[in-house]
């Protein structure tokens, strides 16, 4: 089950990296830095996923 989640996992982060970048085309003055703001958020919350499946794993060890 835990391979499972990792494959969720890696799935969500990459459908969320992408929906980041496609944002990001569009830099023109304030909209790139919004655009910026908006991939840097999508980069923590993938991090976050990526500790928080982790962190079920080793719970699932133990």
């Amino acid at each position: 089950m835990t391979t499972q989640l990792a494959k969720k996992l890696a799935i969500a982060l990459f459908m969320a990296l992408m929906a980041g970048g496609l944002v990001a085309c569009d830099n023109q003055g304030p909209a790139e830095e919004a655009g910026e703001n908006i991939d840097d958020a999508t980069e923590n919350a993938g991090e976050s996923m990526e500790e928080l499946g982790e962190d079920i794993e080793e719970a699932a060890e133990n």
